[in-house]
């Protein structure tokens, strides 16, 4: 209970801090709509929204089974404990038991307020056995009985009641982003011992309106829900706006530049080709560079801004793909103002021939309107002794956080992934989102031996040791020796911030050794908003080596 009820105090306390007046949320909150589970669906697949700072405003949070002795980064032992889960009753990374009717149940969310969970994961308990014994309970607005109930893996993996994509097994995991909304509360129990979980949701304003879940909610809802999972499914843009093209002959440390049209207008769509990507390392020489409104906002490699990594590794995703072809493609919008410019960098020795084109439609700019932000780090080389944890990126302003992908190299077979990630948010004293390892960030577990290829609307491991899309695994062998890249973006799980996000990713290996990180982050903000980021060439070109004796080029 006490672990609730500090998680209530954070959330109230960063509520108050909002730069609001009661009569102004009061007249505010008058004209958000009613939050339910058809227009939460909505939302999963409304690219326009998402560059604008939400209407109905949340805080994202997370309950999930981190380690209890992480309480703050003054103390290193405790703060990277990796034991996130619960092996004996001695653990208790929940929140307590209850009993009911004589019978335990174990609690592992236990929030009050208007909310809606939009993101469940949880993997096999252990790497071969897709299956347990546990029942997962999800109860609403202090209702006594369960809304849901069922296997603690089958009931959100898609193979039942919540259909594919919107839930679904990903590596060794189930996910599910199907939304659940609730007007006043959510406890979510388990009748044994859990191991290890997120359950991530949204936490409304008080007040918010919000229709609860219930199952003839859920049946009313399923046309839609069919809806959206077949646009997840198929996910071009078929906006219709105006071509502009480049394409040309880049030199070495050669730049070139193509104008938006003038005006109040968006990029929709945004791909880029090369002729050639027999060097891997073109994914990473070659830049992309976008201005709006006479500011740089995006500053990336080529192969972290398409989720790509190191070397040419298809995927489809909602907001990118990358094809067989060598054609990336993003769907984020781009909105502006007055002006806009792309422009690409060759900063590798070797001429790259491009094409590179952007599908600009229009816009209607308000005061909730955002500008489209990516932005990269690199490092080589990152000790993993002593453990510590690596900024991906520190925001300040007002935005939303949409998503990132992660390259490492990993000079040895052992896995290299044990780190969590950790979010604060408007300067609050601890994370809102603590979670229970990088792969899990990532939707899938056993990352030692998931280091097979795979894709979802929201999140995919384009690449793993040397398997990709083209070259699937067929063995259990463990190896996560070389490059790994895995990418998520966000829908329902955005996360808005008034003030300021930082988030960190944990380096915990099992390892000693040095190895290399590349991240791209992308988010929506203002123009005032800030990064910690900034244009790094030398890091660029700083590409980290595949270890020695790599069975094979990428």
């Amino acid at each position: 209970m006490v672990t609730a009820v500090l998680k209530n105090m954070k959330s109230t306390q960063a509520i108050l801090s909002l730069v609001f007046t009661v009569s102004v949320f009061t007249a505010f909150a008058q004209t958000e709509d009613k939050v339910s589970i058809a227009s939460l669906l909505n939302d999963m697949v409304d690219r326009d929204a998402i560059a604008r700072f939400p209407k109905t405003n949340f805080r994202l949070e997370q309950e999930s089974s981190y380690n209890r002795a992480s309480k703050t980064p003054a103390d290193s032992v405790g703060w990277f404990t990796n034991k996130d889960f619960n092996s004996s009753e001695k653990d208790h990374n929940f929140i307590r038991i209850e009993e009911k009717n004589g019978k335990k149940e174990w609690v592992l969310m236990d929030y009050e307020g208007p909310g809606a969970i939009v993101r469940t994961w949880m993997p096999f308990l252990s790497p071969d056995k897709p299956d347990t014994d546990i029942q997962i309970k999800i109860y609403l607005d202090g209702n006594p009985e369960p809304v849901l109930q069922g296997n603690m893996l089958g009931l959100l993996d898609g193979t039942g009641l919540i259909p594919y994509p919107l839930a679904h097994q990903s590596l060794r995991s189930a996910v599910s982003f199907f939304p659940i909304p609730f007007a006043k509360g959510c406890k979510i129990t388990t009748d044994s011992r859990p191991f290890f979980y997120q359950f991530t949701y949204r936490a409304y304003r008080e007040g918010t309106q919000v229709e609860t879940f219930t199952k003839a909610g859920f049946d009313k809802a399923m046309p839609t829900a069919q809806k959206v999972g077949k646009l997840l499914l198929d996910p071009e843009n078929h906006h219709k706006g105006k071509q502009v093209v480049l394409k040309s002959k880049l030199g070495s440390k050669e730049g070139k530049s193509v104008k938006l049209p003038i005006g109040n207008a968006a990029i929709r769509v945004l791909s880029v080709k090369l002729k050639d990507y027999k060097n891997p390392e073109v994914m990473r020489s070659v830049v992309l560079k976008i201005e709006f409104d006479g500011e740089q906002t995006v500053w990336s490699p080529i192969g972290d801004f398409f989720g790509s990594g190191i070397g040419l590794n298809p995927f489809q995703g909602w907001y990118r793909t990358v094809s067989e072809d060598g054609t990336m493609t993003c769907r984020w919008v781009m909105p502006y103002q007055k002006s806009g410019k792309i422009s690409v960098v060759n900063f590798g020795d070797v001429p790259i021939d491009l094409v590179l084109k952007a599908t600009v439609g229009t816009w209607e700019w308000d005061d909730q309107s955002m500008y489209f932000n990516a932005a990269w780090r690199g490092q080589y080389p990152v000790p993993t002794r002593p453990f510590s944890d690596w900024n991906y990126v520190t925001l300040k302003g007002r935005g939303v956080y949409v998503g990132d992908a992660l390259t490492v190299m990993n000079p040895v077979e052992r896995w290299w992934g044990e780190g969590d990630e950790k979010i604060w948010v408007d300067g609050e004293d601890f994370p809102s989102i603590f979670g229970t390892g990088t792969e899990d960030y990532y939707a899938y577990s056993w990352g030692g031996r998931s280091t097979d290829f795979y894709e979802h609307p929201f999140h995919a491991q384009p690449r793993s040791y040397v398997y990709n899309k083209l070259n699937r695994k067929k063995t259990k062998e463990k190896n996560t020796l070389g490059y790994s890249t895995e990418t998520r973006t966000r829908a329902l799980d955005i996360m808005p911030f008034e003030t300021s996000l930082k988030l960190d990713m944990e380096v915990w290996s099992w390892t000693d050794c040095e190895m290399g990180y590349g991240v791209g982050m992308y988010w929506y903000g203002d123009k005032q908003t800030t990064s910690n980021r900034a244009p790094d060439e030398k890091e660029v070109l700083n590409v980290p080596p595949l270890p020695k004796g790599f069975p094979s080029k990428l």
